[in-house]
């Protein structure tokens, strides 16, 4: 039986069994190849998506149990690429190999949405099942902080506008 998706705002329907995992529907039958695959048992975070606004494993995660759910890849979470998280990523030069950095960004996105101002122990905790080869550790620590700052900057902005 199709099974229906909202992906990056797209409503699409799929004909899979719905205990394909939701990484390889991501990739293979959408054609949304940011999402990577690595360990394949959930614990790498390469393959990190958002789903309801919560950052999944997407090679663990059954399209069956998306539901009526959202789901945000790195190629959904902003057209311009102009996400606060995005922007202090390309700012502070994070990546070196690039490879886990689509699930680096979605986990950052979903903490920052969760705690908007993160301490570096709530930053650490939130990352941890994040795993990066290259070591990029402090950056990726320092863009959560600079995209918490950019927010805050954000909505003092619109208050102020308010008045």
């Amino acid at each position: 039986m199709p099974i229906k998706l909202t992906v990056n705002n797209v409503v699409a329907t799929v004909d899979v069994p719905p205990d394909t995992p939701l990484l390889w529907v991501l990739r293979e039958v959408l054609n949304l190849t940011g999402t990577k695959y690595s360990c394949g048992i959930g614990v790498c975070g390469a393959c990190t998506v958002l789903v309801g606004g919560r950052a999944v494993r997407s090679c663990m995660t059954p399209v069956g149990a998306v539901g009526s759910e959202t789901v945000t890849t790195i190629e959904g979470l902003s057209p311009d690429g102009l996400h606060p998280v995005q922007a202090a990523w390309e700012a502070l030069d994070v990546p070196q190999c690039g490879y886990c950095q689509a699930g680096q960004i979605l986990s950052a996105t979903a903490l920052l949405a969760r705690t908007p101002h993160p301490t570096d122990a709530e930053i650490d905790a939130a990352m941890s099942g994040n795993l990066c080869r290259c070591g990029t550790y402090p950056r990726i620590r320092q863009a959560i902080h600079q995209a918490a700052n950019a927010g805050q900057a954000t909505e003092a902005g619109a208050r102020a506008s308010e008045k």
